[in-house]
């Protein structure tokens, strides 16, 4: 796969979800099925949207023991995903675990990508909620490092990250990086953010966009912009 924009689809319904689908006629975008529409619509929402030609990247962001999670990346596996994520927080044996059980008796399987750190965790909240004192680069580092030899085939993280991640791990490792705005858009609760033609330039892979595309007057024309700038 090359670069694309995955759209998240932060939606609480079907009907919602479709409504804002619907709305494209032409070129059918990558979409990101995150938590909230997921947990309301359960494996359904997956199966249809994927029916209707649509990529899919599902991000619910496992982290449990090794063994419950290679049982759930079991079930996820037969989904037909194109990407699905865990946090890298869990540990490379929580990881490897993933990978068994993600891969199919044939040996095909999703994408696997690790959460490093979220989007919306910076340096003072990681050091006094987590109690994490190390600097933030240097633990994301770290997470996608442990996820590369666990053998999954990259991480999320800010777009700030994503030249220091293909450094130390490699070209082929992939970065998806939320925290993308456009640079007349507003930041919402995200801490460290990029615009798309700046994360083309430090090197993402895919990026992430949602309310600037799914909350824009006209979605599809937000949309067509995001690929302007981050792909064509």
């Amino acid at each position: 796969m090359g670069k694309d924009v995955i759209v998240a689809c932060d939606f609480a319904s079907a009907e919602q979800t479709f409504a804002f689908l619907d709305k494209f006629q032409g070129r059918k975008p990558f979409v990101k099925i995150g938590m909230e529409l997921y947990y309301a619509e359960g494996p359904s929402i997956v199966k249809e949207i994927k029916k209707r030609g649509h990529k899919i990247f599902l991000d619910l962001k496992l982290h449990d023991i090794p063994n419950t999670v290679k049982k759930s990346m079991a079930v996820l596996s037969n989904l037909d995903v194109d990407i699905t994520n865990l946090h890298a927080g869990g540990t490379i044996r929580m990881m490897e675990a993933a990978i068994e059980g993600l891969t199919r008796p044939d040996g095909t399987r999703p994408l696997l990508i690790a959460v490093t750190q979220l989007t919306s965790t910076d340096q003072e909240s990681m050091e006094k909620d987590l109690l994490i004192k190390e600097p933030i680069d240097k633990v994301v580092m770290h997470y996608a490092h442990n996820a590369k030899l666990a053998g999954l085939d990259g991480v999320v993280c800010s777009p700030l990250e994503a030249g220091k991640v293909h450094e130390i791990c490699g070209k082929e490792f992939l970065t998806i990086t939320p925290g993308v705005r456009f640079a007349d858009g507003d930041v919402g609760d995200q801490k460290r953010v990029m615009t798309p033609a700046q994360a083309k330039e430090i090197g993402s892979d895919y990026i992430v966009v949602g309310r600037p595309i799914t909350a824009a007057e006209d979605p599809v024309a937000a949309y067509e912009r995001c690929i302007k700038e981050f792909v064509d």
